[in-house]
């Protein structure tokens, strides 16, 4: 399971000219879904999500997780983030669950992120989305479970 941490601003997913989930403080998190992946991938991601320390303290210091500045999560199914570009130009999406896998394991992401007090937007899995943010810092971080890193 990999995963793309935005600490935003604000952000919101638009869906056919219609906003599904916004959030102000927080963070956006670009889900992706290997087939492999299991309720352990989720344990450790939410565990980490939930308590990185990526927002400023009173001294300016990245010392806060999303729980300590009450913040919240837009939570977005993201299969590129599984992409191979080893060969060719065309990106390979072969590692990334199909969706009978996928949906599960994403909405079980979504409820254990929930468990967590921290308030939780969505998109749509599989659909055409339309993401907007202010990326705030910038912070952006890349998390991949197989790595623990």
């Amino acid at each position: 399971m990999r995963i793309l941490i935005q600490r935003v601003s604000e952000a919101s997913v638009t869906i056919e000219g219609t906003v599904r989930g916004k959030i102000d403080q927080g963070l956006l998190l670009l889900l992706g879904i290997e087939h492999d992946d299991n309720q352990e991938d989720i344990d450790w991601l939410v565990k980490k999500v939930s308590q990185l320390r990526i927002f400023s303290d009173d001294e300016g210091k990245m010392n806060l997780s999303v729980q300590d500045i009450d913040g919240s999560a837009l939570v977005i199914s993201q299969f590129t983030l599984h992409a191979s570009t080893k060969k060719g130009n065309r990106p390979s999406y072969i590692r990334a669950a199909r969706p009978e896998v996928a949906i599960p394991l994403y909405e079980q992401f979504i409820q254990s992120l929930s468990a967590e007090n921290i308030p939780v937007e969505t998109g749509e899995f599989g659909a055409d989305m339309k993401v907007q943010l202010v990326n705030d810092g910038p912070v952006t971080i890349w998390i991949d479970s197989r790595d623990k890193q």
